[in-house]
């Protein structure tokens, strides 16, 4: 039986039982994240516009804020879009042209990040949703095309793909102007699979070749053992309180570390939640030392790299029998499967090998991890795109953004509930950290 499967109790129950269930293991009160500032995923008010603190670069940066829309957090109790049925306007003479551009809007889909379409300019096209390289071919009324563009819950209630039209991404002319698009969309002979023959460009005959950047242990390949051994001073500084790391851990790190973050994402009582090992140093640094160590500061980072190197090799080890994981390993696999955001997307959507989902399908030009894999036991990893290393937090945080949603702080419960669910597939696994991506 997987892993993940395995120990996965939760059934489907309500944002207010969420909410009770979470109050019978979290601290009394909120959690006070102790993340650096743009972490936090604070809404200030910028000359009267309301606007979250971002990471510099990451999407939407400065230009939208999306607290309009239900996010992971257990306190958020809206429900997501109600579902719409429209009348599709007859004032609107569609223009393919228009349509197709719309298609590939890249501030509004792009439509080809899911769905293969004719051209030389599609690149890169994916295929999470069907192939649309023939669909006029299918011949099927407007109205019906019209109403699965602008809601398409109404014949797909689990559909990954977003209400356009309802949410307001897409207007109503739009629409029309999309699926007159489609409608030009024709094979010779009709009903062809595709006819796109180039096994790079149609994403359904693509290799899924995995991303190779050489041996993620090798320092010379890997920048991110750097931050390890930047750690290492860390790990010998006494801090205001007058000790270091070193003076409680006297094996040094090889030694007392080897094992430890096997078992983590943990409960730990005297925090009454769920941590990770980056969430635990927030708190264990500055106790013992004084020293902070704030989430998704470098010190954390590289601190919590150092800690893990000393596991590599080993299997991924979770306490999941006492009752406090239980609950929290439930709460995050219905995290996971919440639909969030202005386009209704769930974790489910994109990382799920399952008819419909994304998991082991191309998002564009990018292959989508499946759970089932392991996705957390080689985080923190050397992100080559932004030339920084990143933990899972900040993966999942800078997910959130492209769905239209606020992310929480790197450090909130609900976070490392969704983490430990994550991590249950990982199950097993060996560790192998810092990764490359």
């Amino acid at each position: 039986m997987r892993p993940g499967i395995l120990f996965s109790v939760v059934a489907s129950v309500t944002l207010t039982a969420l909410a009770v269930a979470y109050a019978q293991v979290a601290a009394p009160g909120s959690w006070k994240s102790r993340a650096i500032p743009e972490a936090q995923g604070e809404v200030k008010e910028v000359d009267g516009k309301k606007m979250q603190v971002r990471y510099k670069g990451a999407p939407f940066t400065g230009r939208e804020d999306f607290s309009a829309w239900r996010t992971y957090a257990y306190t958020d109790g809206r429900p997501p879009p109600p579902v719409s049925k429209v009348s599709m306007p007859t004032n609107v003479k569609g223009d393919p042209k228009l349509g197709r551009k719309l298609f590939m809007d890249r501030g509004k889909g792009p439509c080809t990040g899911c769905h293969l379409i004719q051209g030389d300019d599609v690149w890169p096209a994916g295929n999470i949703g069907p192939d649309l390289s023939v669909y006029g071919d299918r011949l099927l009324p407007d109205e019906f095309v019209y109403q699965m563009i602008y809601d398409p819950r109404l014949f797909f209630p689990n559909t990954a793909m977003p209400p356009w039209g309802t949410v307001g991404i897409f207007k109503p002319e739009e629409i029309v102007h999309i699926l007159t698009f489609l409608k030009t969309e024709k094979g010779n002979p009709p009903f062809v699979p595709s006819p796109e023959k180039d096994p790079d460009r149609n994403p359904f005959i693509r290799k899924k070749t995995p991303y190779y950047f050489g041996d993620n242990l090798d320092p010379t390949n890997n920048p991110a053992i750097l931050a390890a051994e930047n750690a290492q001073a860390l790990w010998m500084k006494r801090g205001p309180a007058g000790k270091a790391c070193a003076d409680c851990h006297r094996d040094g790190f090889e030694k007392s570390m080897k094992g430890v973050a096997t078992r983590y994402p943990k409960y730990l009582a005297k925090y009454r939640r769920v941590m990770s090992i980056e969430d635990f140093l927030t708190v264990h640094a500055p106790e013992t030392t004084g020293i902070e160590m704030l989430s998704e500061s470098a010190d954390n980072v590289n601190m919590a790299i150092l800690i893990k190197m000393q596991s590599n090799g080993m299997p991924v080890n979770l306490d999941l029998k006492s009752p406090e994981m239980k609950a929290a390993l439930g709460r995050g696999k219905t995290l996971y499967e919440k639909k969030v955001g202005m386009r209704n997307h769930a974790c489910a959507d994109c990382h799920t090998n399952a008819p419909g989902k994304g998991g082991d399908k191309f998002l564009g030009g990018r292959l989508l991890d499946d759970l089932e894999s392991g996705l957390t036991n080689h985080f923190p990893v050397w992100r080559t795109s932004q030339g920084s290393v990143w933990d899972i937090r900040k993966r999942i945080q800078w997910c959130m953004l492209p769905l239209g949603m606020n992310y929480l702080a790197a450090d909130s419960v609900e976070y490392a509930e969704l983490e430990l669910y994550l991590t249950s597939f990982a199950h097993g696994k060996p560790m192998n950290v810092p990764g490359i991506r």
